[in-house]
């Protein structure tokens, strides 16, 4: 068994086409379909369905797939180490964030990370806080700001680094205007602007909800804080915005802190708990 055929396995199944992985890989299709019906002669069993108009795994696929990824993860890692002990640090890190954080200067640390470390690629993605969870822990992402609920997601290890309190917006004219601070109760009747499920705000905003025997009623939703303001200065409804974001408003926006209870979003740094991290990762 070779690494090489692994490769092309993986690729072949990432890409669901021989032709596809071929180009990715820079190779001809008839080597790659050679490679792999090797691997497949050394393990006794076909790893993959050639019969449909896309390539499938079978059940035997399935199952050695995770295994070649560790093994072509361990091989780079190897290579990694052996540049971060040399100083040479080299490496990709894919970095997943909610949304440009107005707490936190993203851009500015990954300068100064560039600046330090100018052989080291940098891609960021902007997802939602369920989707960064399973990238990390497929491999796929190595590091994540995370909007956290009340527990941190299963398998994710993270180091909060901001907390906001959730405030409400609403336009100049609406009733609520002349309040300075709101009870979660007093929100119960009113049409709501929220972050969509899955974000760490609107898990707490929910758990809140349900904790007090009260039940929201969600008039819009939308996955940026600004939108949500936007909505709310049109009169149709009470925005639930982070205090980073309730501070900046503008002149036709009122935003006031919800108090019994104070509601608190957290912010987090977060990774996989099990398995290896590259040294580019770690050094960031």
């Amino acid at each position: 068994m070779e690494l090489r055929q692994l490769e092309y396995f993986v690729a072949v199944t990432e890409e669901a086409s021989f032709t596809k992985a071929a180009a990715r890989l820079h190779v001809a299709q008839p080597g790659v379909s050679a490679q792999i019906r090797q691997l497949e002669r050394e393990l006794g069993q076909p790893l993959l369905d050639r019969s449909g108009r896309t390539v499938r795994l079978t059940e035997v696929g399935a199952a050695v797939l995770p295994y070649a990824r560790a093994a072509l993860a361990a091989v780079e890692g190897a290579r990694l180490a052996v540049d971060e002990l040399t100083g040479l640090l080299r490496g990709h890190v894919t970095i997943g964030t909610i949304d440009w954080i107005r707490a936190l200067d993203l851009p500015g640390m990954l300068a100064e990370f560039h600046r330090d470390h100018p052989n080291v690629e940098i891609a960021v993605i902007q997802q939602d806080a369920d989707t960064l969870a399973d990238g990390l822990r497929g491999g796929r992402i190595d590091l994540a700001f995370l909007s956290l609920g009340a527990e941190a997601p299963a398998g994710i290890a993270t180091r909060v680094v901001i907390e906001e309190d959730l405030f409400a917006a609403v336009s100049r004219d609406h009733p609520l205007a002349r309040r300075s601070t709101i009870t979660l109760r007093a929100l119960a009747g009113e049409a709501l602007i929220c972050l969509p499920k899955g974000t760490g705000l609107r898990a707490v905003l929910d758990s809140a909800f349900a904790d007090a025997g009260l039940r929201p009623r969600v008039a819009f939703e939308a996955g940026e804080p600004p939108i949500l303001a936007q909505i709310a200065a049109h009169g149709l409804g009470v925005a639930m915005l982070p205090e980073s974001a309730a501070r900046g408003l503008p002149d036709d926006l009122h935003a006031m802190p919800i108090v019994r209870p104070r509601l608190t979003g957290r912010i987090a740094l977060a990774w996989r708990a099990e398995g290896p991290r590259s040294p580019a990762a770690r050094a960031l």
